[in-house]
């Protein structure tokens, strides 16, 4: 008794010990971390006269800010990724428009890795540069090697410079889908589709072996559209016909740096030395000096922030509100977009009196029908008070195109991906597969469709029949929508609809569209509606929580855990980049969770390269 006393004891005192010094070693890691952040978010760049902003081309940019939760993880995982949104960029940008310290923009096309962005996005960057050309200042720009996405920005500088050993590729554009219904059936895992509109190609990887003709015609014509305008846009830039550019895609795709120079892609073919050379006359800096006098895009941005809240204070504010990510039923991950999440955004948006306008930018394949039915609702109910007006960025389909319908006045880029209007249900089962191994099942129920949701067996064709009067009812509803909202015939809407996808330029001539232009153009048009003029400022939502509220779990918007992610593999190979996207087809499953298994969303794969 007396060595079991003496045993607890010393237990408990170790533990204690142990307690004491983890709770030390924690807290000054915290201390430590909330030090660090801290200290990064408070320098501001000193800004001295005849600079230039340097913007990163490989610079990771998205719609929203990064959630605490995210920058934590970043922090924890080593990972020093840097990242901005769209609309700093563009604030930056015109910023640096008006700043008689800033001379020129120098676009650094040398860190590869290519952009994370969408033409569409690209399109709204360009747009801010040429007009930061017209004041009279020069953008420069320099690469090693061009993608397509690279050069469509880099082509709207003054003057290009290309590597030696460079080149640009100019081989046009593809979609390449990967099908994955061979392997379903080589390892005995059954597909049953329930759909509606003969172009909803978001089921075709499933069930086919190839394109079919509909989803054939339709990214045929999406490309055919964006590509039209790559090389409308390049070629003015460039002072080159759109036919001559059809030609080098056609005969030459990869365009060394020589062969570059002679077509008029670039105006220098010299390496980075000389082109630093040039920016110190620029700017006036010594040549003996390591660099030009500089500023970083991502440094000149935070100053921006500081400067720009002490020049606009408020109490009318425009609410933007960013729905970035799959649609999915509940509340959603921070790359997600939850139905009830941002249906209680929308909630506190329309009781807010000081929020005389909303601005929904939209960068979502769609997901959830159950979830785009619910934010939808209160976007609508939030129309009926204020505006709501809608900024589609590189793709707002399906249930993108759903919370859309229903708004003041939708705005898109010429190459964004919209439309999709149609409904699927794909209804898995194991049976062959199970029963392969040994595996097998047996039921007892109390009426003719109890085991509906069962994995253990194919739908019988009563159930699919049940299973397609929920799509159709699902479909008359979104067209229903899409009328009404857009003020169109819903026999014309049926007309378009059909799960088909279109690119912005087309939308507008069809109607989905009211007008070409981005998120500024989409706060302006708001601003004019609640007849602001420029007394207001902007609110962004989803709201960034607090590294507090993360830890501790105070905010409402919190994410529901904090994941320490490992580092990606990056694709060093074709063979290991075409893994990958395996890996990314497979993922999609992990966010269908829609009650009822139906689901409003572009094709699966649908990525243009």
């Amino acid at each position: 008794m007396t060595n079991f006393l003496k045993q607890t004891v010393a237990s408990l005192i170790g533990s204690l010990l142990g307690l004491f010094i983890f709770c030390g070693i924690g807290t000054t890691g915290i201390l430590l971390l909330l030090f660090a952040i801290a200290a990064s978010q408070e320098v501001s760049p000193i800004v001295k006269d005849k600079s230039v902003v340097v913007f990163d081309l490989s610079m990771k940019i998205t719609d929203r800010e990064p959630s605490a939760s995210e920058e934590l993880q970043r922090t924890l995982s080593g990972n020093s990724e840097d990242r901005i949104t769209l609309r700093k960029v563009l604030e930056a940008i015109e910023k640096a428009k008006q700043d008689p310290k800033i001379v020129a923009i120098y676009l650094d096309g040398t860190k590869g890795s290519g952009s994370n962005l969408g033409f569409a996005s690209l399109k709204e960057i360009r747009k801010a540069l040429e007009e930061f050309r017209a004041t009279g200042k020069k953008v420069i720009a320099y690469g090693q090697d061009w993608g397509k996405k690279e050069y469509y920005l880099s082509s709207v500088a003054d003057t290009l410079v290309l590597n030696p050993l460079g080149a640009i590729e100019v081989n046009g554009l593809s979609s390449q889908q990967m099908f994955l219904a061979g392997a379903l059936q080589k390892f005995g895992i059954g597909v049953q589709v329930v759909r509606v509109g003969k172009f909803k190609g978001a089921v075709e990887p499933f069930i086919l072996n190839k394109l079919s003709p509909e989803n054939r015609e339709q990214t045929q014509k999406l490309l055919d559209d964006v590509w039209s305008e790559w090389r409308t846009t390049v070629g003015a830039s460039r002072k080159i016909n759109p036919q001559k550019l059809q030609a080098i895609a056609d005969n030459q795709a990869i365009v060394e740096a020589p062969a570059a120079k002679t077509n008029g892609l670039v105006d220098q073919v010299a390496y980075q030395d000389q082109v630093v050379a040039d920016l110190k006359k620029l700017t006036g800096s010594d040549q003996n000096e390591p660099t030009f006098q500089q500023v970083d895009l991502l440094e000149y941005a935070k100053f921006l922030d500081k400067s720009q809240s002490a020049e606009r204070e408020s109490k009318n504010q425009i609410a933007v509100v960013y729905a970035e990510g799959e649609i999915v039923d509940g509340k959603g991950d921070d790359n997600e977009v939850g139905g009830d999440r941002f249906a209680k955004i929308f909630t506190k948006i329309r009781q807010d009196k000081n929020i005389k306008a909303v601005v929904l930018r939209i960068n979502s394949p769609g997901g959830s029908a159950t979830a785009a039915e619910v934010m939808q609702r209160e976007v609508r109910l939030t129309h009926e008070v204020k505006p709501v007006v809608v900024s589609m960025g590189d793709v707002a389909a399906s249930g993108g195109y759903w919370i859309a319908s229903d708004s003041s006045r939708i705005f898109a880029e010429p190459n964004t991906i919209t439309g999709s209007i149609g409904v699927f249900g794909i209804l898995f089962n194991g049976q062959k597969l199970a029963n392969d191994n040994g595996i097998t099942w047996d039921v007892v129920k109390t009426a003719r469709y109890a085991d509906t949701q069962t994995v253990a067996r194919p739908k019988s064709p009563q159930e699919i029949a049940l299973y397609q009067r929920s799509v159709n009812r699902i479909y008359s509803l979104f067209l229903n929508k899409v009328s009404q909202g857009r003020k169109l015939p819903e026999q014309k809407v049926a007309e378009i609809a059909q799960g088909r996808v279109w690119s912005g330029v087309a939308a507008k001539q069809i109607g989905l569209v009211d007008e070409i232009g981005g998120l500024d153009a989409a706060v302006e048009y708001a601003a004019k509606q609640a007849n602001l003029g420029n007394n207001w400022q902007l609110k962004e939502y989803p709201k960034e929580n607090s590294l507090n509220e993360i830890l501790f779990g105070k905010a409402e918007e919190a994410s529901t855990a904090l994941k320490i992610p490992g580092q990606q593999v990056k694709a060093a190979n074709p063979l290991t980049a075409e893994f990958q996207k395996l890996q990314q087809e497979l993922a999609v499953f992990q966010s269908m969770n829609d009650p009822n298994g139906i689901y409003a969303r572009l094709p699966f794969n649908l990525k243009i390269e």
